[in-house]
C-alpha cells in the first residue's frame, strides 16, 4: 500500500474567511482544526500508521471531493483559484495520495457550500463490514502511564463505525491482589482463550479456565486478575444498555 501524506496547511495560500477551531471527535480521538498533523509516511510500516491510513481511507474523502467538483462542473484549476491549493495538489487529494487537514477540508467545503459533515456523515448508510488485521492492532495498558497495569487490551473492531458493541482482546496479568473495581452501564461478555481468569463480582471471586465464558450486568462493580501465576488471555465484549 502506497503511504499517503497528510497535507500541511502551510502549503496553501488561501485567503478566505477565517474559521473557528472546532474539534472533530471520532473513536475517542480528538483532532483540533488548528493543528498541523505530521505526515504518516515515515512510520508507514508501523501497525499504528497502517491502522490510521485504513481508518482515514474508509471515509473516501477524495472520492467525495471529486464527486462534488464534477457535480458543480468546476475544473481543478478553478477550484485551485478558490482554495489557494494547486491543481496538482487537489488531484492528489482526489486520488487519495494526500490526506487533507480539517482546515483544508473546511476551505474546500466552503467553496461547495457544504458542511464538514458531508465528508463524514454518510458512512452509516453503508452496510457494516470492517476487517481488522492482527498486525494493525495496537496494545494499550489499562491506564496510560500506570507502572503496574492490571491488564492490557487491543481493540478488535476499531475501524467499524456505529458499533452496537465493543470487542477487545485483553491480557489480565497474574496478581496476588485483585485489580481496582470498576463498573459501566450495559452488559459484558468474557471468553477465556488461555490461562485462568479470576473475576470478583457480587462479593465473590469466580475462576474461569480456557473455554469458559461469562455474561453479566457490568453496572455491578467488578475486578479481574490472572490466577495461578499465569496471565489470562480473554476476549471481552461490552454492550450498551438496551433502550
Amino acid at each position: 500500500m502506497e503511504p499517503v501524506r497528510i497535507l500541511d496547511d502551510t502549503e496553501s495560500n488561501f485567503t478566505g474567511p477565517e474559521t473557528n477551531a472546532h474539534g472533530f471527535i471520532s473513536a475517542n480521538i480528538d483532532f483540533d482544526m488548528s493543528q498541523n498533523l505530521p505526515s504518516t509516511a515515515p512510520e508507514s510500516d508501523s501497525p499504528g500508521a497502517r491502522a490510521v491510513e485504513r481508518s482515514i481511507a474508509a471515509y473516501t474523502l477524495g472520492d467525495k471531493l471529486r464527486k462534488l467538483r464534477l457535480k458543480k462542473k468546476i475544473s481543478l484549476v478553478d477550484l485551485g483559484k478558490h482554495t489557494g491549493l494547486s491543481p496538482s495538489m487537489l488531484s492528489q487529494l482526489e486520488n487519495g495520495k494526500l490526506v487533507p487537514t480539517l482546515p483544508t477540508l473546511t476551505r474546500i467545503a466552503m467553496v461547495f457550500d457544504v458542511g464538514l459533515e458531508h465528508f463524514f456523515s454518510d458512512r452509516s448508510k453503508q452496510k457494516l463490514f470492517a476487517v481488522v488485521r492482527a498486525s494493525e492492532r495496537m496494545r494499550f495498558p489499562e491506564r496510560a502511564g500506570s507502572p503496574d497495569p492490571a491488564y492490557f487490551f487491543e481493540c478488535l473492531a476499531f475501524s467499524a463505525q456505529e458499533k452496537s458493541m465493543q470487542a477487545y482482546l485483553a491480557t489480565f496479568n497474574a496478581r496476588e491482589k485483585l485489580s481496582q473495581e470498576h463498573f459501566h452501564d450495559g452488559s459484558e461478555f468474557l471468553y477465556v482463550i488461555e490461562g485462568e481468569l479470576g473475576i470478583h463480582i457480587h462479593g465473590e471471586e469466580h475462576a474461569l479456565g480456557a473455554g469458559d465464558s461469562l455474561y453479566f450486568d457490568s453496572s455491578e462493580p467488578h475486578s479481574y486478575r490472572g490466577l495461578n501465576g499465569k496471565n489470562a488471555s480473554v476476549v471481552v465484549v461490552t454492550m450498551a444498555p438496551r433502550l
